[in-house]
């Protein structure tokens, strides 16, 4: 389920039964901000959804949120939140460093349109762009964009600005071989706010026909057809997990020049060691290898399924989050 679904599906609720309900949401973040780009809340006099970071700060904001729909107030915020104690102004209230900039956006009868389209869309997986003015003007526009989240102002009047960001899942990982560890990192990534793809070339495999995590999950002819099958892109994450070595070597030949935020194999050393023996005598370099991360996972001696996904989850979560300097 995308993050923000319960947050729409809690906002249209308050909507449709006449409660007082206000959207909080990061428009922009950076450093250690609690609160990431695209965060989002509901908040509603006695109930809420959600989270823009949690701590102190986000406590002031639900209650700042609350006493402006006590008094009526249906003015649109934005507002800075550094999180230093000694930064002179816009002080949030934590010190873990980094800052963020909140919307505070109380929500209308005449919202309830794009509130439900934004659910809809995230429940039927539709791609689509949120977007929300200075004005309280809140719209989604359905269709591809590969616009990222962005907060824009006006260079005549930075009190004129536009917020838009894309709905659903920003970050897609693709399990290449559907086993029991693939239905184990299946169940964890499922958590993890990724759109998640199966794909096995056994018909009728049992573990990828009862998997019930994913979005996707379908049956190849051949792993050869993977280069066209597994997008690329900056939010595609790969893990090679098939049934033996050879059906990994054809994965690995098919994506290792994809471009890809992650491609991980799993493996034993001996088989690993193999299996780059064979590429750098087929004419492939250090630096095609170094992409490809394996043996796979953090090590953490993992040996059962569910262990084994756990550790690969933890990797896969290192490289989402790592600054762009640690990217190999």
């Amino acid at each position: 389920m995308p993050r923000d679904l319960l947050v729409w599906q809690h906002a249209m609720a308050c909507l449709r039964a006449g409660v007082p309900v206000t959207l909080l949401l990061v428009a922009q973040s950076s450093g250690a901000s609690p609160g990431r780009q695209g965060f989002k809340m509901s908040v509603a006099p006695g109930s809420m959804t959600g989270s823009v970071g949690g701590g102190i700060m986000e406590h002031k904001f639900v209650e700042l949120a609350r006493d402006r729909m006590q008094r009526r107030d249906h003015t649109v915020l934005l507002r800075e939140q550094i999180h230093r104690a000694e930064a002179p102004h816009d002080r949030s209230g934590m010190i873990c460093s980094g800052q963020q900039t909140l919307i505070l956006l109380p929500l209308q009868p005449a919202h309830l349109p794009t509130v439900h389209a934004a659910a809809e869309a995230l429940e039927q997986g539709l791609p689509g762009t949120l977007h929300l003015t200075h004005l309280g003007e809140l719209s989604v526009h359905l269709g591809h964009t590969g616009r990222p989240a962005q907060l824009q102002a006006s260079a005549l009047n930075p009190a004129h600005w536009h917020y838009s960001e894309p709905l659903g899942y920003r970050d897609r990982l693709t399990i290449v071989g559907g086993g029991h560890v693939a239905l184990a990192l299946s169940r964890v990534m499922g958590t993890l706010d990724f759109h998640l793809t199966v794909f096995d070339d056994r018909p009728g495999l049992n573990t990828l026909l009862i998997n019930p995590h994913v979005h996707e999950k379908r049956t190849l002819r051949s792993y050869e057809e993977l280069a066209y099958e597994v997008p690329e892109g900056p939010n595609q994450y790969v893990v090679i997990m098939t049934f033996g070595y050879r059906s990994d070597d054809v994965a690995v030949r098919q994506l290792l020049n994809h471009r890809l935020a992650y491609l991980g194999l799993m493996g034993s050393e001996a088989k690993i060691a193999q299996l780059l023996a064979g590429l750098r005598a087929d004419g492939y370099e250090e630096p095609q290898l170094r992409r490809l991360y394996t043996p796979i996972g953090l090590p953490i001696h993992s040996r059962t399924p569910e262990e084994i996904a756990i550790s690969v989850a933890a990797e896969i979560i290192r490289v989402r989050n790592a600054p762009l300097a640690d990217a190999r």
